[in-house]
């Protein structure tokens, strides 16, 4: 990483950041008071970088306040078309923040507001925290703490050239693996592990121009590594970063976020990357934000995702949707695993294709079942339309709510190999982690080879027919066709749990069903 900061360091000084609110907030709450000002000061320290890069070009720093007040007044800067991404006011340079000793609370709620004041495309972004704010009549984060945290948080320089691109995403993770499982949802929820994503964008390999789309988009760690990939494969380096040549075209990014605060750090992250990202707050489910203006949905090139697996809705929203999104079927109440990847097909392009980290679960369940059964025949749907080009199961405890495995499914609506789908079975590719595993670059580059390879390798890949899949009952689990080192599936908690809801659910409309004969008949239930 050369000059840059490296994790260790970089997780002991978030660690110590955190140590110093110890006591007034809770574990949980730690990363809503430690993000907001490190992206303050990351923003603080690139500001510095652009100012000394202009002073270098015109000659002195009178000359560049100049233009400087000149963009202010014109309103590039607010517009995104300065000579600076973001001008930092006086006020909120960091500097000046670590000089204040008094009312430290207020100084940097109207330092944020500020920069907001100057910034609007940061609203809703960094203004999100009241570090001034009471609670009974008390502060809750005193002054002295907000003074040990900005001491500790002034230890590194976040500037262009001082740390990685993706130093928010980062922090983030590490907060969340750290401390969000306390909360009342957990951390995996709303985040994808950094090699996961890395996996999911060197599958897709996005392309100049490629519209992405991310329903459930969270801190928009996938839609990152797409734009970060595309850099890697297209970009060029230039000054120890790499940009895009002007003959390519960035990734146009969208994203919609339920969780308020999980949504502004999608957009901080966004902002942090120069992306060109659409980050939109609301239900995608219920109310998905992309539509055209017939109030169709918006159509993409890529679609990449991390939904909460085995969600509930009820199956009311998918009979009565308005948006035409379930022509397969409703999904089982116990889970929303194919009303999600319905939900994304129909945000596909004719030529779009999508990779969605699901349960392990979701290619399995119902099949060999008597009867119907709504996973099953959603499935098979997929298959018989020759949608699903690849299922890649993942190893167990890589994810940070869960030990279970995920899988990969890769959607394609032009397919390389019509009538063909290529099953992985990367259950043994993992490195051991504390506390979670995870996948180095040989294992990713393993993947990946044997999906561009399209590849049937002895104890790895398997490539079936759509006719061997209708045998199977359309039973997708790369473990079904690929034994990996002879070692059998145990069935993970959290699938036994789905089975179960997805039974009892069964049994109720069998119940019903029953109740509804024996009144034709006249019998008193």
């Amino acid at each position: 990483m050369g000059l840059f900061l490296d994790i260790q360091t970089l997780e002991n000084w978030l660690w110590d950041a955190a140590c110093a609110i110890r006591g007034p907030v809770d574990a949980p709450k730690f990363k809503d008071y430690i993000l907001p000002l490190v992206f303050l000061k990351r923003l603080s320290d690139v500001f510095e970088d652009e100012l000394q890069r202009l002073t270098d070009d015109y000659g002195d720093r009178d000359t560049v306040n100049a233009i400087l007040q000149g963009e202010l007044e014109n309103g590039a800067i607010a517009g995104g078309r300065g000579v600076v991404r973001f001008y930092i006011p006086d006020e909120a340079r960091w500097a000046n923040i670590r000089k204040q000793t008094t009312g430290l609370g207020q100084y940097l709620t109207d330092a944020v507001r500020a920069v907001v004041k100057w910034n609007p495309r940061l609203s809703g972004v960094i203004d999100v925290v009241d570090f001034n704010a009471t609670t009974a009549g008390q502060r809750i984060v005193p002054d002295e703490y907000l003074t040990r945290l900005i001491d500790v948080l002034s230890r590194h320089r976040l500037g262009l050239n001082d740390v990685e691109p993706d130093i928010l995403g980062r922090a983030y993770e590490y907060l969340l693996r750290k401390f969000a499982e306390g909360q009342g949802q957990s951390a995996g929820e709303f985040y994808t592990p950094r090699e996961v994503a890395i996996l999911m964008a060197r599958l897709l390999e996005p392309q100049p121009s490629n519209t992405v789309y991310d329903p459930t988009c969270g801190s928009g760690g996938l839609l990152i590594k797409c734009h970060l990939r595309l850099l890697e494969t297209h970009g060029v380096s230039q000054n120890g970063h790499r940009t895009l040549p002007s003959q390519y075209a960035p990734l146009k990014l969208y994203g919609q976020e339920i969780n308020p605060a999980t949504f502004a750090m999608a957009r901080m992250n966004a902002i942090i990357h120069d992306m060109e990202a659409e980050i939109r707050l609301g239900d995608t489910m219920r109310n998905p934000a992309f539509r055209d203006h017939s109030g169709r949905l918006e159509r993409f090139d890529l679609v990449v995702a991390n939904p909460m697996w085995n969600q509930s809705f009820l199956t009311e929203i998918y009979e009565n949707d308005p948006y035409e999104r379930f022509p397969f079927g409703a999904p089982p109440s116990s889970s929303a695993d194919w009303g999600w990847m319905q939900h994304m097909l129909a945000s596909l392009s004719d030529t779009g294709r999508m990779a969605v980290v699901l349960d392990t679960g979701a290619v399995s369940r119902g099949s060999g079942n008597q009867g119907s059964n709504r996973e099953r025949d959603i499935r098979k749907a997929f298959v018989e339309r020759d949608l699903i080009e690849a299922v890649i199961l993942l190893p167990e405890n890589l994810f940070y709510n869960t030990t279970a495995p995920g899988v990969i499914i890769l959607v394609n609506r032009r397919k390389r190999h019509p009538g063909e789908i290529l099953l992985i079975n990367a259950s043994q590719l993992f490195a051991k982690g504390r506390p979670k595993n995870y996948l180095d670059e040989t294992h990713i580059n393993t993947i990946v080879d044997l999906y561009r390879c399209w590849e049937a390798r002895e104890g790895l890949s398997a490539i079936i027919t759509q006719d061997e899949a209708a045998q199977n009952d359309y039973n997708l689990s790369p473990s079904r066709y690929v034994s990996a080192n002879h070692t059998e599936q145990a069935l993970p908690l959290e699938e036994a749990i789905v089975l179960l809801r997805e039974a009892e659910e069964e049994r109720a409309q069998a119940d019903h069903a029953l109740r509804e004969v024996l009144k034709t008949l006249g019998f008193e239930v």
